[in-house]
């Protein structure tokens, strides 16, 4: 699909899209938890059905029902022996996790560049806690044969968090006993907040931990209580915050449904907008962004490395030079979006060094339209959709429809407030 958007002022009110983040962990949380689960406001982004099917072929009963999502499940019972994580790397590192405590021979895979991403954690991991395990050279598909046997380890998380949490829900559900799970270079900590919050709202046994770098499980059962549990899942502030930044460089826009408390890593976009010098209204539920004059603004987003393409996006309209620290974060995601954004906003006049791990943005209010791809990375796509909105020409984004992944409803909402936006093909 390509998308042409041209300059428009932007107004209006919106509801955050749900986080998929706090989603694919309920889905996870419902799946262990022996009993019924109602999570309300439940995602409908293309990693949100992964992690849905993925938990009916593990053993749960799914319906959906208006804005609900209810879960039964009876443990992990898997019903199918294929297993497809879709394109989530999420649902890759937890669901496997979980898959492991299950006795069955399983085959897991997935598609488009999750296939690329590195999944050796598992092929150096795995055996020390007797599941049988074989990946393609460190990369999906996998064959996977547990029971898991929860036992101290060490595990490196410098790449990812995610394999961490994927552990931490396998050894909670495991009911694992006076076990710890060391770590080192764990990145994205707030990303393990988000999975200890979930895990506590569900009654899952939680562990310990210490600054981070051990977690460890005692010989206390779970909490797990026999009510029904009921989960909403939150607003997402990776998707919002391309609104927010929309508003700071194009108009005026009040989006609902976001918790300044919550523990995605991504609620320090706040801090960026307001180190930029944009107007900033924070009410009880609702953040309202509106466009002022902007200056450049230094940022690490080494925790939070999903901002970087909105954080590019606000740059660019940013006087000066902007730093944006974490860059060696992006090189495994659904495109390697340092290098990317660099290109597609270089095709927009945008100028942008890569200096070790490091990203400078050379602010101009003279942006250029042309014609850019997505490179079939969401966020690339919405990055670019917003820079768009103040091009002095129009903009063409190719692969457009790569947003489905995480906010399947984005180009609609933009044009509902006012963007200048059209569906070539």
């Amino acid at each position: 699909m390509i998308v042409s958007i041209s300059s428009s002022q932007i107004k209006g009110k919106l509801k955050a899209p749900s986080s998929k983040s706090s989603m694919q962990r309920a889905c996870a949380a419902a799946l262990v938890r022996v009993g019924k689960t109602i999570i309300r406001h439940y995602g409908k982004s293309d990693d949100d059905v992964a992690a849905i099917s993925i938990i009916e072929k593990l053993g749960a009963t799914v319906e959906r029902k208006d804005d609900d999502l209810i879960v039964v499940s009876k443990g992990i019972v898997p019903i199918d022996n294929t297993i497809h994580f879709g394109e989530s790397g999420l649902s890759a590192r937890l669901f496997t996790s979980l898959a492991a405590l299950s006795h069955a021979q399983l085959s897991m895979t997935g598609e488009g560049s999750l296939l690329e991403r590195p999944m050796r954690f598992f092929d150096q991991q795995f055996p020390k806690l007797g599941v049988k395990f074989h990946s393609q050279e460190g990369k999906l598909p996998f064959q996977i044969e547990g029971p898991m046997i929860p036992k101290d380890i060490e595990i490196d998380a410098s790449l990812s968090s995610q394999f961490l949490t994927g552990l931490l829900f396998a050894y909670s559900a495991s009911q694992a006993k006076d076990v710890t799970i060391t770590v080192n270079d764990l990145k994205s900590k707030p990303y393990i907040d988000l999975t200890l919050d979930v895990m506590s709202k569900f009654g899952m046994k939680l562990p310990r931990h210490t600054n981070y770098k051990s977690f460890y499980f005692d010989n206390q059962s779970s909490i797990y209580s026999s009510n029904i549990i009921h989960y909403a899942v939150e607003g997402d502030w990776s998707g919002a915050a391309f609104l927010l930044v929309a508003a700071a460089i194009s108009g005026t826009i009040t989006v609902e449904g976001l918790d300044v408390f919550s523990k995605q890593a991504d609620t320090k976009i706040l801090m960026a907008l307001k180190d930029c010098g944009c107007s900033l209204k924070i009410d009880d539920g609702s953040i309202t962004v509106s466009h002022h004059s902007l200056h450049a603004f230094c940022f690490d987003a080494t925790d939070c490395p999903d901002l970087f393409p909105p954080l590019v996006a606000l740059a660019a309209y940013c006087k000066g030079n902007t730093i944006i620290k974490g860059t060696s974060r992006l090189i495994h995601k659904e495109s390697n979006r340092a290098v990317t954004l660099k290109d597609e906003f270089g095709k927009m006049g945008i100028l942008i060094d890569l200096i070790g791990d490091e990203m400078i943005v050379h602010g101009a209010d003279n942006t250029v339209g042309n014609t850019v791809d997505s490179h079939n990375d969401h966020r690339i796509a919405m990055a670019c959709a917003v820079a768009a909105l103040r091009c002095k020409s129009v903009v063409k984004i190719l692969n457009a429809e790569a947003n489905h992944k995480s906010y399947p409803h984005f180009y609609q909402d933009l044009k509902g407030i006012g963007a200048n936006i059209s569906e070539i093909s």
